[in-house]
């Protein structure tokens, strides 16, 4: 059981590192004002994705959490039985499953909410030397390594503690992919559509060459 202590202690830490990263990023200097008010668009454009992506990925989980629980009166969460566990226990499965998708979904959002601050904190930076922008990346990238491994750490040992049993922690890995699986390809195909548009502008109406 101590051990499980060690596992929430190291979770706060780890979410006290990112803190206190978060804070030092965001208190760097933005650039002019040009940089900054390019800044604000990437900001509310990666905002009203999030936004319209976890709308769908929230009625997605609800109807999955609802299928889990339905399972309660069936025997197929019993053929998954592994002897070290119940996953016949739905509710618990489904209540998992529900705490790893919203575990996914914070790291995710924090994990765009610093890189779209940071990456103008980076720029600006970067004019006084490569190895204070690198400074800046780094710093930025920890907070999300960071963030994932102590929500998913401590959501998981605190389940642990709930639930005394291994068998419904599944759900939570359960969700947590599922989420990271909507996350990666939502967010590659609003990327690459941000980046054709990109390109297209600069070669309309700035002249840019391709790949310049």
């Amino acid at each position: 059981m101590e051990i499980l202590w060690v596992a929430i202690v190291a979770a706060l830490v780890a979410l006290v590192f990112a803190v206190v990263a978060t804070q030092r990023i965001l208190g760097e200097d933005q650039g002019d004002e040009t940089m900054r008010s390019i800044a604000d668009q990437i900001q509310i454009g990666a905002a009203a994705f999030l936004r319209r992506e976890y709308t769908f990925i929230a009625i997605f989980v609800v109807v999955v959490a609802v299928v889990l629980l339905l399972f309660r009166d069936l025997d197929v969460l019993d053929k998954l039985d592994s002897g070290t566990g119940n996953f016949a226990d739905a509710p618990r499965f489904a209540i998992a499953y529900i705490v790893g998708a919203i575990a996914s979904a914070t790291a995710g959002y924090i994990g765009m909410y610093i890189a779209v601050r940071a990456n103008v904190r980076t720029t600006a930076k970067a004019r006084e030397g490569l190895n204070p922008a690198l400074r800046v990346a780094f710093s930025s990238g920890s907070v999300m390594g960071m963030t994932v491994v102590g929500i998913s750490l401590g959501s998981l040992a605190v389940l642990y503690l709930i639930f005394q049993d291994v068998g419904p922690l599944t759900g939570f890995a359960f969700g947590a992919s599922s989420i990271a699986l909507f996350a990666r390809v939502g967010g590659g195909i609003y990327t690459k559509a941000a980046d054709v548009g990109a390109d297209l502008v600069g070669k309309v109406e700035a002249g840019i060459p391709e790949d310049d």
